[in-house]
């Protein structure tokens, strides 16, 4: 039986369906004695993942073979891995196809591979749980077409890290609006991120937000203060009117959620 993707059950057991077993009883092909370099995962940024949509991003990376060797023998892909080292039993993420690769030379090539997200359960194996954001290693697998056994793997650890991140989004509401000068404003605010374990937002609590303002005429906010939120994101307080201008609040991020800035709502002081 032909295997066309390279996929992987969320508990970490490889799906060798993604790949190739041979459907006769010839002798498989060795592990294909390649090397892996130049991996980058998102060109290098984090990859943010909202409550339900699937994502999809490009790594790039670079096959070193012998001359002697197919280019088109085996199948490669890069590998999200947590754990010591990569192998079958890792938890992992790949991609649903194989990488593609161009020639560069009688033994290097140049690959381009597809990685998907899903934080919704399509299936047994795709799931994104909220366990799961953070920071992933990136490792790459190589194996012959007629792969039949672990011991026809040829997997490659540490060749980087990237970030997978849950969406966040934050509020900011000004009121009352106009103010008088020297009067209290109330700002309140909400943050919010991806909860792939019910594909919703929910609210990220116990986490500092400042509370930022930027002047009428002005480009850049400066910081009046910071905020932490409630145990359901939420964000108040207070600041007495002294100018015409936009209040915000901003997430400076976590390793498993992005930074965020909320758009500013404009408040005019009387």
């Amino acid at each position: 039986m032909r295997i066309r993707a390279l996929v992987v059950a969320s508990s970490g057991a490889l799906a060798l369906s993604a790949l190739a077993v041979p459907a006769a009883q010839a002798a498989p092909t060795a592990a294909p004695n390649v090397t892996f370099s130049a991996m980058k995962v998102n060109a290098g940024k984090a990859v943010v993942v909202g409550p339900s949509a699937k994502v999809t991003v490009t790594a790039t990376y670079t096959v070193t073979k012998p001359a002697s060797l197919s280019a088109s023998s085996f199948d490669s892909g890069p590998m999200l891995y947590r754990g010591a080292s990569l192998g079958v039993n890792s938890e992992i993420i790949a991609g649903d196809e194989p990488g593609t690769c161009k020639t560069v030379s009688t033994t290097v090539l140049s690959c381009t591979a597809k990685i998907q997200f899903r934080p919704t359960a399509s299936s047994a194996y795709d799931d994104l749980a909220n366990s799961q954001a953070g920071t992933w290693k990136v490792g790459a697998l190589a194996l012959p077409h007629d792969a039949a056994a672990e011991t026809d793997l040829k997997w490659q650890s540490n060749l980087g890290a990237v970030n997978v991140q849950r969406q966040a989004q934050l509020t900011a509401d000004a009121t009352p609006e106009p103010v008088k000068k020297g009067k209290t404003l109330t700002i309140t605010g909400k943050l919010t991120r991806a909860n792939w374990d019910t594909n919703k937002l929910g609210g990220y609590a116990a986490q500092p937000v400042k509370l930022q303002f930027k002047k009428k005429g002005s480009t850049t906010y400066t910081t009046v203060k910071t905020v932490k939120t409630s145990s359901t994101g939420a964000l108040k307080t207070t600041v007495k009117a002294a100018a015409d201008g936009y209040y915000r609040y901003s997430f400076a991020g976590t390793t498993t959620t992005p930074a965020v800035s909320a758009a500013g709502d404009f408040v005019d002081v009387k």
